[in-house]
């Protein structure tokens, strides 16, 4: 019995120490990718503002003008990463299902370009339509608001 428990012990041993080992080299490989793509500001305080990315877009708004109900339109916000660390966009979503953005996925350089190609389903709606698309980056802000508007005419019954 006492060599059963010994045994049961040395084995347990073994599990807890390599799983802590594997949890440590997950922790640090996690650790290496949030050096690259940290937002400096609120991880590292010696950074200075003027050294992270920053999303720079050509325009924030676009009007589609007057569409009818049902159209699909789309429309691509073009930016640049004026800053000086590679720009990351972790995430946009549209404020309902009928906006949906689509964003680069990989890391954007510093001086490089890149767009957000926002569609918008007029299928359901009418009159004045103002959709919100938020961008969230490693940037400061970290939200950037880009603004969608339309003319929705009803179909006649």
């Amino acid at each position: 019995m006492k060599f059963q428990s010994y045994l049961f012990l040395i084995a347990f041993l073994a599990v807890s120490c390599a799983s802590k080992d594997a949890a440590k080299q997950s922790a640090d490989e996690a650790g290496d990718a949030s050096k690259i793509y940290h937002n400096p500001i609120s991880a590292d305080k010696s950074m200075k503002e003027g050294d992270v990315a920053k999303i720079s877009f050509d325009k924030l708004e676009h009007d589609f003008g007057t569409i009818n109900e049902g159209d699909k339109v789309q429309h691509v916000f073009k930016f640049k990463n004026s800053g000086k660390a590679p720009l990351v966009i972790t995430s946009a979503s549209g404020t309902c299902g009928c906006t949906v953005p689509e964003w680069p996925k990989e890391a954007i350089a510093p001086g490089k370009s890149g767009e957000i190609k926002v569609s918008f389903d007029s299928k359901g709606k009418s009159g004045n339509e103002e959709k919100e698309v938020y961008v969230m980056a490693n940037t400061v802000p970290n939200k950037t608001t880009l603004q969608i508007k339309s003319m929705v005419l009803s179909k006649q019954k």
